[in-house]
């Protein structure tokens, strides 16, 4: 026998669940628990004919072979479970430590438990919904989501409440239940709660908390926390209620910064960020169990509640201003520069207003010639780093501005500003701009060698003491994220990176090379050239041996591009603006390290998102027409990782491939240059060729399959040791140059030589390419070549050229004469030598090579076989010649 189970106390989302499951499976039984919430038995009473339940009692007076445990992982006791008994756990909640190993776990990704169900209703297409079983579902959905308002809302839940409605779910039953008014019994218990509540402040959270004791209590207690929410508004809400089973906590919050499931947890309860539920068993020994509950868990409340985003969290620092008198052409070109749509307009420190994009591309529309004062939205409007989103939404709403200076409190002087898209970006949970979130020091010294973390410790006392905040960026702290080795170690100072320079040079030693146009240098710590002496680094003689060579240092900057595909023009800026130039989300993570800093992970624009979700997502619409190659680091970040374009991006990557045409061939080749060394090369290719980025660098570049099979065996295949010798296929270089030729070799002359020509190749690469070229555009003559003949031309061409002939040849008799030439022919010479012909009275000069190639040639042949037919060839070849 098959059951179906779920949690007392049940509520619409569990006893949905239940009827989900039961239309999945046959011959099941849906069993109701002993308790349900009033509005889900108010429903059942008036609705049970129309639907599968039964009770534990009337079940068959079987053994119960298989159970499917619905929104929980706490299995009620019922007759007929036996120790061998299959338990399949289907939930939303998070999988709990104590969970039983036997026990196959399904986690659900959604709001509800129930939108799991219908997802598979609408696979299996041809099953037709009551009205009841609609309702009843739509009801499992709205509940755990707040009718699709609370945080942990899915597409997927909304998807299933669209399926639902257009298979009749009624919004009028399911708003009847959703609200039910309380009975007497919770009217008292209400009253109760609301003359022992207290509301505290925590973080600028107004938090209720009050306690009960109801022990005769036959109504749940949600209901009624509902009830106090709506009349309290609090940011939370947390009751203990003492009733015959235990003491229940019922927990709400409209917070992000409070999370009730995790308070749950702490009572071996759950739930989701909104809601959540835990029974605290009875102990009949203590009569003061409630009220030491309560004060214990008051004392432990501030634990819980995150700290309030502030301004100062999501504003970018060193923000660009305009004077009044700023034109209209000179405002407009800083708008197209670097993309800001609003300037603030200062006259030393005062703010008189904002220009904002529109009033700008209206004066320049009609021609106007204006300064910044007489368009500017006038009024000294601006917010302090330390206020909250709340305050920064209501200066947006009044003032209808869309950037907001941020000034300091002591100075007066703009320090930063705060856009409206920050702000939406925070309050929609895409944009993390806090440190604290996730701090990653634990990990980077487990994941990095000892002397690198050492070194990153002295790097961050030197930051701290010149009070310089220093970030290590891009692709470390993506690695790290994903537990993936990299040796990078980028670092962005957010002041002036040269004075730090010069200070760790003071302290540490080696040598440092310096651009103050940039506001970049390049430490060596093991410079041993240098005056000072490395010696200054504390660390041991292993831990030095960890150091990269070179340490580089860039201040933080924004940049512009002055026309699509062109170089970047660079400016300095925040640590906010230098992200935002980078080209992919995943990229745009910065770590910080000094002081306290130390492990903190800023992430302003998605990029934790986006890993998690395993997405290569830009920034911004024009990031692949500011710079095209990015196209070709897209597909090389999303073959690395196992990750996927995002599909905008992917639009926007085959909208910009064009202008892959206008790049220079150095920028393109270096692109190509990265992904040759990688893994997954022979993947990225093949990903370049599908979205058919290749045409647009050269419209002859493909890869078929023949191409396809060479390239895999040169990445895959261990060739013998004989051509490893021959062609020195051991390095970087010689695989990066034998990819190019695989790649290119079988494209007519004409074309091979306007691609080398297009991409820059060095001469060496262009004259193997040209030889590959002439190889395989001469296969049928080479194939009719003796063995002496065919090994006296290939020696003629490169190794590389002869080696992607072979491993793209499909004749068998030409791969043969291939192998030969490599393993034999190449490797036999005569017995005769120039001594010997310069016995027999010959002077030195070409003809010693001509006769010696000759016997080579005839040896190679087997026309030759012994020392005595070799000489006798000899006279017959210097009878001809003399």
């Amino acid at each position: 026998m098959h059951v179906i189970l779920t949690h007392e106390q049940a509520d619409f989302d569990a006893v949905a669940s239940q009827l989900g499951a039961f239309l999945l499976q046959e011959n099941v039984f849906a069993v109701l628990p002993k308790a349900q919430n009033r509005n889900v038995q108010d429903f059942l009473h008036l609705y049970a004919a129309d639907l599968p339940f039964i009770s534990a009692r009337n079940l068959p007076k079987e053994s119960i072979n298989a159970v499917t445990l619905v929104d929980t992982q706490s299995l009620i006791t019922i007759k007929g479970l036996k120790k061998k008994t299959q338990i399949f756990v289907i939930d939303h909640h998070k999988k709990k430590k104590s969970l039983s190993p036997d026990w196959e776990f399904n986690q659900i990704e959604s709001g509800a438990c129930t939108t799991f169900f219908i997802e598979q209703l609408i696979e299996k297409n041809n099953y037709s919904l009551s009205i009841i079983e609609a309702t009843l579902l739509l009801l499992g959905i709205y509940e755990d989501t707040g009718s699709l308002t609370y945080v942990n809302t899915t597409a997927r839940d909304a998807a299933a409440v669209a399926y639902l409605l257009s298979n009749r779910a009624s919004l009028k039953i399911a708003a009847e239940f959703l609200n039910p008014p309380l009975t007497p019994d919770q009217q008292e218990l209400f009253e109760v709660l609301m003359e022992n509540s207290q509301t505290i402040t925590i973080a600028n959270q107004n938090i209720f908390v009050s306690y009960a004791n109801a022990p005769d209590l036959g109504d749940e207690v949600s209901s009624i926390a509902h009830k106090i929410c709506d009349l309290v508004d609090p940011d939370a809400l947390f009751i203990f209620v003492s009733i015959r089973e235990g003491i229940r906590l019922v927990a709400r919050s409209i917070s992000d910064q409070i999370n009730t499931s995790q308070i749950a947890k702490c009572f071996n309860g759950g739930g989701h960020q909104r809601a959540s539920a835990a029974l605290i068993k009875h102990n009949k020994n203590d009569p003061s169990q409630l009220n030491d509950l309560v004060h214990e868990f008051l004392n432990e409340l501030p634990k819980y509640v995150q700290p309030a985003i502030t301004v100062e969290q999501i504003m970018s620092k060193k923000p660009l201003t305009i004077t009044p008198e700023t034109t209209t052409d000179e405002a407009l070109t800083l708008m197209q520069r670097f993309g800001y749509e609003g300037y603030p307009v200062i006259q030393g420190k005062k703010i008189l207003g904002l220009l904002n994009r529109r009033a700008v591309d209206k004066a320049h529309a009609h021609n106007l010639k204006k300064s910044a004062a007489s368009l500017m939205e006038a009024g000294d409007i601006h917010v302090y780093p330390g206020d909250s989103l709340d305050h920064l939404q209501q200066i947006m709403a009044i003032t209808g501005w869309g950037q907001i200076p941020v000034v300091d409190p002591n100075s007066q002087e703009i320090i930063g500003i705060a856009t409206r898209t920050d702000l939406l970006n925070t309050l929609a949970g895409t944009q993390v701009g806090t440190a604290r979130k996730m701090n990653l020091a634990p990990e980077m010294e487990k994941q990095i060698a000892p002397g690198q973390f050492s070194l990153l410790k002295l790097i961050s006392i030197a930051a701290s003491d010149l009070g310089t905040p220093i970030y290590l960026v891009g692709g470390f702290v993506r690695d790290l994220i994903l537990n993936y080795p990299s040796p990078d170690l980028d670092f962005v100072v957010e002041g002036d990176a040269l004075q730090l320079a010069s200070l760790l040079i003071k302290r540490y030693g080696g040598k440092v090379t310096s651009h103050k146009k940039f506001s970049t240098a390049k430490w060596r710590p093991l410079d041993i050239g240098s005056d000072t002496s490395p010696s200054g680094l504390p660390l041991s003689t292993d831990q030095i041996s960890d150091l990269p060579l070179t340490i580089d240092l860039i201040s933080a900057r924004t940049e512009f591009y002055e026309k699509p595909t062109a170089l970047p023009t660079v400016k300095k800026g925040s640590i906010k603006l230098d992200l935002h130039r980078r080209d992919f989300t995943i990229n745009t993570m910065a770590m910080r390290l000094d002081s306290s800093h130390f492990g903190d992970v800023y992430d302003y624009w998605g990029g934790v998102n986006d890993l998690n979700k395993k997405k290569v997502r830009v920034l911004h619409s024009l990031s692949f027409v500011d710079d095209p190659t990015r196209m070709l680091r897209a597909i090389r970040f999303e073959q690395r990782f196992g990750f996927e374009i995002d599909q905008r991006t992917l639009e926007l990557l085959q909208e910009a491939a064009p202008l892959l045409e206008e790049v220079s061939g150095d920028r393109v080749r270096h692109e190509i240059d990265q992904i040759l060394i990688e893994d997954k090369a022979i993947t990225m290719l093949s990903r370049i060729n599908k979205l058919g980025l290749f045409t647009h660098i050269h419209p002859s570049i493909f890869i078929d399959e023949t191409i396809q099979e060479g390239l895999e065996k040169l990445f895959t295949d261990h060739p013998a040791k004989e051509w490893i010798d021959y062609i020195c296929l051991d390095t970087h270089k010689r695989l990066i140059q034998g990819a190019y030729t695989t790649l290119l070799m079988t494209i007519p002359l004409y074309d091979l030589r306007k691609i080398t020509k297009r991409l820059r190749f060095k001469s060496d690469l262009q004259k193997t390419l040209i030889a590959a070229n002439q190889i395989w555009y001469n296969k049928s003559s080479l194939s009719l070549l003796t063995p002496g003949e065919f090994c006296q031309t290939l020696e003629n061409y490169p190794p590389l050229a002869v080696y992607s002939n072979w491993i793209t040849e499909e004749n068998n008799d030409l791969r043969n004469k291939f192998e030969s030439f490599i393993g034999k022919w190449r490797l036999i010479s005569p017995e005769t030598t120039g001594d010997d012909l310069k016995h027999y009275g010959i002077p030195p000069g070409p003809i010693y090579r001509s006769i010696l190639q000759k016997l080579r040639i005839a040896k190679i042949d087997k026309e030759i076989t012994n020392k005595e037919q070799e000489k006798q060839l000899l006279m017959r070849i210097l009878s001809e010649i003399f």
